[in-house]
Formats: structure tokens, sequence, C-alpha cells
């Protein structure tokens, strides 16, 4: 990474990924919502001890996932879950992410749980996925926000990780309609795929683009790579490298979280 965007790291957003075990019903088969509800709790213990400011939690385990709408008690849980981490961690901020993108169901379970963000992998636009096309509903999300008095922000991706946008078109111009135009609050950036490190050019068209918003990174930050990225966003959703040993099929490792706050605080 070359560029230097002399970000003020300050108020740095560390927030850690609990990447839910799969819930009842899952294509590839659950261990059932206790297992699910003690490695969550587990994962968020490690989240908290470790000095993560904040927990994603996401049905991570479900894949492949819904395109949009996900079955009714794929929300109960997430949204039982959610309650149990707050009420658990109080320290920590919270945030839901409902796969692939049923944005209205996180933002509702946010809602119920006063949970501090919602991440939202398509808000506007079209994107090819692997669930197929998806399109983004900021419309009616941002209305149902309101209806609903939620003070959830609203983290969007730029041109997300395992998809292509339909348009094709520029980063930096659907990082402007996202955050102008879109409503967004929070701009999320990412590599091609799960673990996948951040274009550092990508980066820089972001933040140069729409110098206003907060700009996260979604996706591979490493031990290695998180003194280098803290000087260049706002804040980093990490996953894959918290776990132990680096796979996401483990629990998350309090001394890996440990280490990587420090490392984002400039330690």
């Amino acid at each position: 990474m070359a560029v230097s965007l002399g970000v003020q790291m300050s108020a740095f957003s560390f927030v850690g990924v609990l990447h839910l075990l799969p819930l009842p019903a899952a294509p590839r088969g659950s261990p059932g919502f206790e297992a699910v509800r003690e490695r969550a709790l587990r994962d968020a213990e490690a989240l908290a001890e470790g000095g993560a400011g904040g927990a994603m939690l996401e049905n991570f385990g479900d894949a492949p996932f819904f395109a949009g709408r996900v079955d009714p008690h794929v929300v109960a849980a997430m949204a039982l879950l959610a309650g149990e981490v707050r009420r658990c961690f109080p320290q920590l901020r919270l945030g839901i992410n409902v796969l692939r993108n049923d944005a209205r169901a996180a933002l509702g379970i946010a809602a119920v749980c006063d949970a501090d963000w919602v991440r939202v992998n398509v808000l506007a636009g079209a994107a090819v996925t692997d669930q197929g096309v998806i399109e983004g509903e900021a419309h009616t999300l941002l209305r149902y926000r309101r209806e609903l008095g939620a003070r959830a922000q609203l983290l969007a991706d730029v041109h997300v990780k395992h998809a292509r946008p339909l348009a094709g078109g520029r980063i930096e111009d659907a990082a402007a309609d996202l955050y102008r135009r879109a409503g967004a609050d929070v701009l999320i950036v990412t590599g091609q795929a799960t673990g996948a490190a951040a274009n550092a050019g990508e980066v820089e068209a972001v933040r140069s683009a729409v110098p206003e918003a907060p700009v996260w990174l979604g996706s591979g930050v490493t031990a290695e790579s998180a003194g280098e990225w803290r000087t260049r966003v706002h804040g980093a959703i990490v996953g894959t490298a918290l776990h132990h040993g680096g796979n996401v099929r483990e629990p998350l490792d309090v001394a890996r979280v440990r280490r990587m706050a420090s490392l984002l605080a400039g330690g």
C-alpha cells in the first residue's frame, strides 16, 4: 500500500464478526439452536475481552443464502441472539447483517434490539451475485427505518464482494450515489471475496470521491496490514483473521482479537 490518505484515527471503529453456525433448516445442516447460541456468546465474549468496539452478527453458516427475504425462523433466531449479545455484553456496539441482502429483516431486528448498525450488501443499484441479480431497496429501507424510529446506521457496501455491479461503472461514482442519494451512513470497501484484502487504489478513490463519508474496510484486514490500514480508513469489520488459525469454522481467538485491537489503536 503506497497511498497515504492522512485519515485521523482518533475514533477508529474496530468491529468483529459473529459468524453464526448454521441455523436450523440451513442447507448444510445445523448443530441446533443451542449450539449456535453457545458459540455466538463465546465469540462475543472473545470480542469484549479482547477490546473490540463492536460485533457484527450475521447468519454466515446459512450458505447458500437467499438473495432477498429469509425465512421467519431466521429472523426470530437472530433477534434472540442479538438480544442476548446486547444484554450480556453491553460494552459492545452491535450490528446486524441478514445474508445475503434482507436489510428489511436486519433493520427490524436492529430496532427491537436497539442495535447500532445494519450492514447492507446492496443498498442501491443492482449486482450480479452467486445468488443471482440483487437489486437495492434504499427507497423502502429508509422509509421503514423512519417508521420504526430505529437509530441504526446503514453500513453500505460499495461494489460488494462476491459480486459485480450489473451496470459496471467506477467505484467512486457508486460510492457517491450510495452516500449522497441512497442515504448510506457509512461506506464499506471490501476485497473480491471473504477474507480478501481491499484494493488500496479503490479505497483512495472512494475517500476522494466522498470525503465527507466515513469509510470502513469490510474484508481482508490482518495483523500484518492493520497498522497500515488504520491511517487510511475510519473503521474495519474484521472476521476471518480473528478466528483460531484464521479458519472461520473455528471459534474466535481472544488473543487475536486483543492483538488486532492494539494494532488498530496504533499500539
